[in-house]
């Protein structure tokens, strides 16, 4: 291994297993091909393998990887995928989904001014990922920038989350919905899974069918991965 710098890239000879489209695995680290080489998003480590830069997806800072590392499985994030993210604050999970649809578009609608003015600069260099100031709750008001999508990925700390996802399901077209469900913002009295439980069988009593609901402890407390698809 060498090093060299404070801000050093660090030239690694280790094997990567493939998870899925653009997503590596190294014993208990997770990693992205970075699409936008020297560039780091939140002080992630960067590493080159096999002349490839690869960033390091840290459980700890993206509800996404955690739910990777704790075997979720991300596969309907594909190469070619058109992905409406919504709640992205700063960027930091959006840039690895950057990374990861290489052949598609990430939508990110943040609603916080002082986030948004951050988001624009992770979308610099990366012309897959467009910044998008606007209310979840409001998918008319960014409607004209975003056509169908693949996916909704949500990450929202409001109370109604399953509704806004299937709100925006439904006016953009997606069959397939990922949403990081904080139950303390929908009710910080009840019991968590109680909450997560009623997530799912709101979300099948619409009509989809519930692939997966993964609680992300010990990476975030009060946090689980709700996976839907038509």
């Amino acid at each position: 291994m060498n090093t060299s710098g404070n801000n050093c890239v660090i030239f690694m000879s280790m094997h990567l297993d493939r998870i899925s489209d653009g997503i590596f695995r190294h014993q208990d680290r997770i990693f992205t091909r970075s699409l936008n080489p020297g560039k780091r998003v939140y002080g992630e480590r960067l590493e080159i393998v096999d002349g490839q830069e690869y960033r390091e997806w840290s459980q700890r800072r993206s509800k996404l990887a955690a739910f990777i590392r704790l075997g979720g499985d991300p596969s309907m994030i594909g190469h070619d995928s058109q992905v409406l993210y919504l709640g992205a604050a700063s960027g930091t999970t959006a840039s690895h989904i950057s990374d990861i649809v290489v052949d598609g578009t990430v939508y990110c609608v943040e609603f916080s001014p002082r986030s948004f003015r951050d988001l624009v600069g992770t979308c610099e260099g990366r012309k897959n990922m467009h910044p998008l100031l606007g209310d979840a709750t409001r998918p008319d008001d960014y409607q004209f920038m975003v056509g169908r999508v693949d996916l909704v990925y949500q990450d929202v700390a409001q109370k109604n989350q399953v509704d806004i996802l299937l709100r925006n399901m439904e006016r953009f077209q997606s069959h397939q919905g990922m949403m990081a469900l904080k139950a303390r913002s929908e009710d910080v009295g009840r019991n968590p899974h109680s909450i997560y439980k009623e997530a799912a069988k709101k979300a099948e009593e619409s009509g989809y069918r519930v692939l997966d609901l993964r609680p992300l402890d010990p990476f975030e407390k009060d946090h689980a991965m709700l996976v839907i698809k038509c």
